[in-house]
């Protein structure tokens, strides 16, 4: 049996007086895609913030097993000079967003370079000196970075400027990027967003390519069923900031709670 890789466990989260998840508990199996949908604010993102650290959850608990072993993500947040998300990709979680945020100015390599900062040393007087050290690390980031290129098929645009790719480029660069943190866990928000079907069935083969060839474990947020019903093993459901279903895709289709979430309940006919 897989080992689980995230717990979630009553995860409850307000903004004030607005409750965006209320009691989230699931599980992350690893070498899993997991898929997380539900109708537009459902709370969704809401997850993938307080996963990657953030949001700290008003409530509750998510709890990771990474290689150093495991860590509760909301204890992350408790260095404010690193922040949170900083710490979550050092355990190894790290994401993409539903709106992309790249370095638009930069090339799309340096985006790659910029992604592996806490891989290379920074000390100023190793990089005066360019030390062995500092070379090869460098070395080792422009290496690491060429090969996501090649991986994601980037690597003819390498020199042009990350905003002058044609979108669907840009969301495959935005995955490059986060690869290049070498992580556990990928959460992708989004990531079919703004795709032709050509494109979703490439992303499709790419997410599952991500999972059986390099062993990274994917948690997915989507609205495009079909992509869902492609390459997930697990989809989690939520409605109104609960989890109304979990389990197999096709046990999810066609589960009633989630037609209604979706197209809504019938109404009774006065008679």
């Amino acid at each position: 049996m897989s080992k689980t890789l995230i717990q979630a466990q009553n995860l409850t989260m307000r903004f004030g007086g607005v409750v965006a998840n209320k009691d989230v508990s699931f599980t992350v199996k690893q070498d899993s895609i997991t898929a997380l949908i539900g109708p537009n604010g459902a709370g969704k993102t809401t997850v993938f913030n307080c996963v990657t650290g953030f949001y700290r959850a008003t409530s509750g608990t998510i709890t990771f097993s990474g290689a150093g072993g495991e860590v509760e993500i909301g204890q992350l947040l408790d260095k404010p000079l690193l922040g949170g998300s900083h710490l979550a990709a050092r355990a190894g979680v790290a994401r993409t967003f539903q709106n992309i945020r790249l370095f638009r100015e930069m090339s799309v390599a340096e985006n790659l370079l910029v992604a592996q900062h806490r891989a290379v040393n920074r000390n100023l007087v190793a990089g005066i000196l360019g030390t062995r050290a500092y070379r090869r690390a460098e070395a080792t980031a422009v290496e690491n970075a060429y090969h996501w290129l090649r991986e994601l098929g980037l690597e003819s645009d390498a020199n042009r400027l990350a905003g002058q790719l044609p979108y669907g480029r840009q969301r495959r660069l935005e995955i490059a990027r986060a690869m290049c943190t070498s992580p556990r866990v990928i959460c992708l928000d989004e990531p079919a967003a703004g795709l032709n079907p050509s494109e979703t069935a490439d992303l499709a083969e790419l997410i599952k390519r991500l999972r059986s060839a390099h062993g990274v474990t994917v948690m997915v947020i989507e609205h495009d069923m079909g992509l869902v019903m492609n390459i997930s093993d697990h989809v989690v459901v939520l409605d109104h900031g609960q989890v109304i279903a979990s389990g197999t895709p096709n046990s999810v289709a066609a589960n009633p709670a989630v037609v209604a979430a979706y197209l809504g309940a019938p109404e009774e006919v006065a008679v």
